[in-house]
């Protein structure tokens, strides 16, 4: 930083001069901040490292047992009947008939101008209970108080064209309850007690009021026209209790017998296996990756070499090393390359789906078992490495974080350190020009006082 003292007196670059110094003792601050690039890159790298290994063990933890590797398929004889299993399904065949579909019941009331049955109407669900309505001054507030009751029955007000002799308009109340043969419903204009009475008028009964669809339950006929022929309902059309795991859904009656078939699928246990491979060999190549030491050759011809982030650290090592074994160790005595899981020379695993596919279809069991168990290693591996508290990747984040803070903190230091140095080479500096300064006028002066004095003796 120049003050004004370049050359004055010297002829020297000071500002040059000084920059040299403090570069010269920057030589520490600018090995700390490399430090710090490198530690930076670390932390970025096993970030990323942890990231995966948190979804890998995800993963993992999905397919851990026997029970999340099984799968069963579902197909139905009839389009108008689906079918979807869980992996809890049984593979077998269900043959039935399907004799109604759910409904709710819909009714509708005569046309009228204005509600003129009385402040009350009392509605009856189909088990008998009956609860009463303020049927208000119009039609709307009845359908409103109807609405707001909870009893599941919902009122609609729906224009009906205009009364023969006045040419007002006239309005039907549309009654709906909900699915199911439980649903059923009748509506009465007058008290819960007027009803027991028998002197309510029942409004659903007048001329001119219908019922559109009456409640009924879905029906379905097990083993038709046979001794053991068994009737099964539901309030919706979805029939969830007719197999363990297997949930239909009617939407038409069919005469002709339907047949549900339940098979095994081996889909989610293929989809787990590729799934738990591809990313442990992901994790792998990417620790592969880093570790490398590259040589590259400079514009001058000279060879250099670099190393990777990962190189030399052992919690990455150690941890390739757990995942290889956690996949490719044995299975009670059995190599997983039996079920098609196998690692090459260069540490690459990889699933063969057809051998896979293979060993599935011989023994089942014995593959998702050995599936599982793999998985249930991986797992553990995983979350030893990537868990938020104590995983030693984690734990290895946090350490180089920690590091770097206080990288950061000796930076500062030393830029505190390196403007006291700057400032005390401008004040020496200056002070060298200052003396040289004063020297030269004495030296100025002296020269003049001895000209004189010659001058003075040649007269």
């Amino acid at each position: 930083m120049a003050m004004g003292i370049d050359g004055l007196v010297s002829g020297l670059d000071t500002t040059a001069l000084i920059d040299s110094l403090i570069k010269a003792e920057a030589g520490t601050q600018a090995l700390l901040s490399k430090k710090v690039s490198k530690s930076q890159t670390l932390v970025t790298d096993l970030q990323s490292l942890n990231s995966a290994l948190a979804a890998l063990t995800a993963n993992a933890t999905g397919s851990s047992t026997v029970d999340k590797l099984r799968g069963a398929s579902a197909t139905s004889s009839a389009s108008s009947v689906k079918v979807t299993a869980d992996a809890s399904a049984v593979p077998g065949t269900l043959t039935f008939r399907v004799d109604r579909l759910a409904q709710p019941q819909i009714s509708v009331t005569a046309a009228m101008t204005s509600w003129t049955g009385g402040p009350t109407v009392t509605l009856v669900s189909g088990s008998g209970i009956r609860t009463e309505v303020a049927a208000g001054a119009s039609l709307q507030e009845l359908a409103a108080g109807i609405n707001a009751a909870g009893t599941g029955v919902t009122a609609t007000v729906v224009a009906a064209g205009t009364d023969p002799g006045s040419g007002d308009p006239r309005y039907r109340l549309q009654l709906a309850g909900p699915s199911g043969a439980a649903g059923a419903f009748s509506l009465y204009a007058g008290t819960s007690a007027e009803v027991t009475a028998g002197t309510a008028t029942d409004v659903l009964a007048a001329p001119g009021a219908a019922t559109v669809s009456s409640a009924q339950d879905a029906a379905v006929t097990l083993w038709a026209g046979t001794g053991a022929a068994q009737e099964i309902t539901s309030a919706t059309n979805v029939l969830d209790d007719l197999l363990p795991g297997v949930d239909v859904t009617l939407t038409a009656v069919e005469a002709t017998p339907v047949t549900l078939t339940i098979a095994r699928s081996d889909t989610t246990a293929t989809n787990a296996a590729t799934a738990l491979v591809t990313g442990v060999n992901n994790i792998l190549t990417t620790i592969k990756t880093k570790s490398a030491v590259t040589a590259s050759t400079g514009a001058g011809g000279a060879t250099t070499t670099s190393a990777g982030s990962f190189t030399g650290d052992r919690t990455v090592r150690d941890l390739a090393a757990q995942l290889s074994n956690a996949v490719m160790n044995p299975v009670d005595g059995v190599s997983p390359s039996t079920i098609g899981i196998t690692i090459s020379r260069t540490g690459a695993i990889t699933l063969d789906a057809a051998a896979f596919a293979a060993a599935m279809a011989k023994d089942p069991a014995a593959t998702t078992g050995a599936l599982a168990a793999i998985s249930a290693r991986v797992e553990a591996v995983g979350k030893a490495a990537s868990n938020s508290v104590d995983g030693t990747v984690t734990q290895k984040i946090t350490g180089q974080q920690s590091s770097i803070k206080d990288l950061q903190e000796r930076i500062s230091d030393w830029d505190d350190r390196l403007a006291t140095r700057r400032a005390r080479l401008v004040s020496t500096y200056a002070a060298m020009e200052t003396a040289l300064s004063g020297l030269q006028s004495q030296s100025s002066w002296l020269a003049s006082q001895l000209g004189t004095t010659n001058s003075g003796s040649s007269k």
